[in-house]
C-alpha cells in the first residue's frame, strides 16, 4: 500500500513538472512577441493617407508644443495623450534611421521618430485618428516624420487638452 502511495505521488509530480513546463514556455513566447508589437511602429494606410501606427495599429501623434528630442506634455496632459513607451523597432514602411528615444524627467522612455516624441490619444482605438488636429497641436505623423495637418475624412476633432 505505501508503495502505491509513493507510485502515485511520483506520477502526479511528473504531470505538474511538465505541465508548468509547458506553460512557462508558451507564456514566455507570447510574452515576447506581445513586447515586440508593442514598441514596433508601422505605416498604416488611412483617411489622412500613410500614417505611423503602432505593432497593435494604434495611431502615433506628435504635439507641436515639443521641441524635437524634448516633450513637455506633462500632467494632466498625460491622461489624454499617454505617451508611446520603449524603444521603438522598425517595421514596414518606417525609416529605422529616423527611429529613437528620450528619457523623460519620470524615467519613462518615450519612443521618437525624426526626433519628435510619440504619443497616443487615450479616446483612439486601434485604426482611429479622433485625434488629429486637436487643439491645432496635436497631428498624425508621416512616414517621413512630419506632422499631417489636414483633417480626417470622418473626424471627431474633439478637445482635449
Amino acid at each position: 500500500m505505501n508503495r502505491s502511495i509513493q507510485l502515485a505521488w511520483t506520477a502526479m509530480s511528473a504531470v505538474a513538472v511538465l505541465g508548468a513546463a509547458a506553460c512557462g514556455s508558451d507564456d514566455s513566447g507570447d510574452a515576447g512577441a506581445e513586447a515586440a508589437d508593442s514598441t514596433r511602429v508601422e505605416v498604416a494606410d488611412t483617411s489622412l493617407g500613410e500614417i505611423l501606427v503602432d505593432g497593435e495599429g494604434r495611431t502615433l501623434y506628435l504635439f507641436t508644443e515639443d521641441s524635437p528630442g524634448e516633450s513637455v506634455c506633462e500632467g494632466n496632459c498625460l491622461d489624454a495623450w499617454p505617451v508611446f513607451e520603449g524603444e521603438p523597432d522598425a517595421g514596414d514602411g518606417v525609416d529605422a534611421d529616423l527611429l529613437g528615444s528620450i528619457e523623460r524627467a519620470d524615467g519613462t522612455v518615450q519612443a521618437t521618430y525624426g526626433d519628435w516624441p510619440l504619443y497616443y490619444y487615450a479616446a483612439d482605438a486601434a485604426g482611429d485618428v479622433e485625434g488629429q488636429g486637436v487643439n491645432d497641436v496635436w497631428f498624425v505623423v508621416d512616414a517621413t516624420g512630419h506632422a499631417v495637418e489636414q483633417a480626417p475624412d470622418d473626424t471627431g476633432g474633439g478637445s482635449a487638452y
